[in-house]
């Protein structure tokens, strides 16, 4: 008999729920054009500003301060637009472990950009940011809620703060932290926040740019002047709704995820007992409770994602948008973590619907090829790289 594959690469994208591929199902049988004022138009309205209200309740905003994209990516290029045309920014302060959505995005706007510090832990340099945001010109700052690699939950509230004081613009991305741990967009008082439909078990395809109320907007792409004229062109209607029914659901479910954070702790003390050596990165700072990103001197990512793959077992080497290929990390470069670390670096993030075999089963298979590989490189190599990996992890923790 088969068995049964392990699935934990939910930051990637997670599972979609039953819910949310019956609602994209009931949407694509409705045949109106949202922006139509017939009957058939009107059922489709209804359809997308239910979504719109499920989305904005996840992350404590007003329905109206949620636009609807095509995803994170068209929301973090749409985010630095308006920061640029609309808000007046003539600067971007975006921390070095930002997704590249934003980082790549955010060389495009025709200002200078700086680069944000992080510490051994992945953490932001807040004594950095007051630094940054003293120098002359508006400032975007672009903070990241949750890194989608390390887990490691940032300082955002204290960010805002501090470039609210300097009359700073603050965009924070997410996508990895909304539906795993409350997001309250008002009382954190950032002005653009971005979501996406599928790491939660909606569909792929879909996303949001939450703007607080008031700001100016200038539209990235323009024609119909759909969505209040911020985003053009006929809107997604089943993939919106298949978005509102995760968003819905993840509100719901949300309680469970320190029963996640259980299951993560124990694997990482199932690895630590195999191989001694083993970092795990960020895990001196807050961390979500689905993600771990471990390593252990002498390991190759991507001949040990093989391994797993075979043996049933998906997880990542970091981020999941490369074309599959497996590149050195910017977010481990940025913590300072050698390359002969992070080459082997090994992404797991869980959901709930995995469990403690599959946790096990995860902790053999890599065990077992982590022993066959640093097997491989004979005594010598083993023990000077030992004493390479006792640094690492002693600068990692410190």
């Amino acid at each position: 008999m088969t068995m049964r594959r392990a699935y934990m690469d939910h930051n990637a994208t997670a599972p979609v729920r039953a819910e949310a591929a019956d609602a994209v199902l009931r949407a694509l049988s409705a045949t109106g054009n949202p922006s139509s004022v017939h009957a058939e138009g009107r059922a489709a309205r209804k359809i997308l500003e239910e979504a719109r209200t499920s989305v904005a309740a996840l992350v404590h905003a007003k329905p109206a301060e949620v636009v609807f994209t095509s995803g994170g990516t068209e929301a973090a290029n749409l985010a630095l637009h308006v920061a640029r045309a609309a808000l007046g920014v003539e600067r971007v302060i975006v921390s070095a472990i930002e997704h590249d959505c934003v980082r790549v995005a955010a060389n495009g706007l025709g200002v200078p950009v700086e680069v944000l510090s992080v510490d051994v832990n992945g953490v932001a340099d807040l004594g950095e940011l007051a630094q940054r945001l003293a120098s002359p010109g508006k400032a975007l700052v672009a903070l990241m809620y949750a890194n989608n690699e390390t887990g490691v939950v940032q300082p955002v509230a204290e960010a805002v703060a501090l470039a609210k004081e300097a009359g700073a613009v603050v965009l924070t991305d997410t996508i990895q932290a909304w539906g795993r741990l409350p997001v309250y967009f008002h009382a954190l008082g950032a002005d653009l926040m971005t979501v996406s439909a599928h790491k939660l078990g909606g569909p792929q395809g879909v996303g949001a740019l939450v703007i607080r109320e008031g700001l100016p907007f200038d539209a990235l792409i323009r024609g119909g002047g759909q969505e209040l004229r911020r985003r053009s062109g006929t809107e997604n209607v089943p993939g919106i709704a298949g978005f509102g029914a995760a968003a819905k659901l993840a509100a719901q479910e949300i309680v469970e995820m320190p029963r996640v954070g259980q299951l993560r702790d124990r694997l990482e003390e199932i690895l630590r007992e195999a191989v001694p050596e083993l970092c795990v990165f960020g895990a001196g700072a807050e961390r979500l409770a689905n993600t771990s990103l471990f390593s252990a001197p002498g390991l190759d990512a991507e001949t040990l994602l093989m391994t797993l793959d075979l043996d049933g077992v998906a997880v990542s080497a970091g981020a999941a948008c490369s074309s599959g290929k497996v590149a050195r990390s910017h977010v481990l470069a940025a913590m300072g973590v050698e390359d002969t670390l992070a080459k082997g670096a090994i992404r797991v993030s869980l959901g709930l619907g995995n469990t403690a075999e599959e946790i096990e089963r995860l902790a053999q298979s890599w065990s077992r090829a982590a022993k066959r590989a640093r097997d491989k490189l004979g005594d010598g190599v083993k023990s000077s790289n030992s004493g390479a990996a006792v640094s690492a992890l002693e600068e990692v923790e410190s």
